[in-house]
């Protein structure tokens, strides 16, 4: 297994719980913006739109050229092409919204991370991309060293972790 791709949300832990991991660590967002696949930012929501045609292509070269293990990290990597797992971290909407809400981010921007959150749409992208490669990890209540354990378990062993298997519609549903 050359590449691993760790999604999920903004605020889910990729990052952190990437680093921590044994691999080189490639984020998906900083290669997107180092190599010039920003086609300009959307006016209404202020996020950068990324060409992701471009960064896939670039993404697959970087893991044909190399025979180590690639940890691609970034709620954009499943969009892109060559994982050989995709790992969708979730966390329950609850504790996202604090984090969310502790980098300052705008209620709307908020609001619609918890609802894509809630919808599991990281994890449905994901899927659609790669069925069952794909694994979705509940880490809400995971210290970070279960959760780094969990992961490793994933990257090494594989696991009985289906998309589908996290659930966090309930929440929707009581904050319309």
């Amino acid at each position: 297994m050359t590449a691993v791709f760790i999604t999920g949300t903004p605020c889910t832990g990729k990052t952190t719980l990437a680093s921590k991991l044994n691999g080189r660590l490639i984020k998906i967002n900083d290669l997107a913006i180092n190599h010039d696949f920003v086609l300009g930012i959307d006016e209404n929501k202020g996020y950068k739109v990324i060409d992701i045609d471009k960064l896939s292509a670039y993404v697959d070269e970087l893991i044909k050229d190399c025979d180590e293990l690639l940890i691609f990290e970034g709620h954009l990597s499943h969009l892109c092409d060559g994982a050989d797992k995709v790992i969708v971290l979730r966390v329950d909407p609850d504790i996202l919204k604090t984090r969310l809400e502790a980098r300052d981010y705008s209620d709307a921007k908020i609001r619609e991370n918890l609802e894509a959150e809630a919808l599991g749409v990281c994890s449905a992208e994901a899927y659609e991309n790669y069925s069952d490669k794909v694994y979705e990890l509940d880490v809400s209540g995971l210290t970070m060293d279960e959760a780094v354990d969990l992961i490793e378990d994933v990257i090494h062993n594989g696991g009985d972790y289906p998309v589908g298997s996290v659930d966090f519609m309930d929440w929707l549903i009581s904050n319309p």
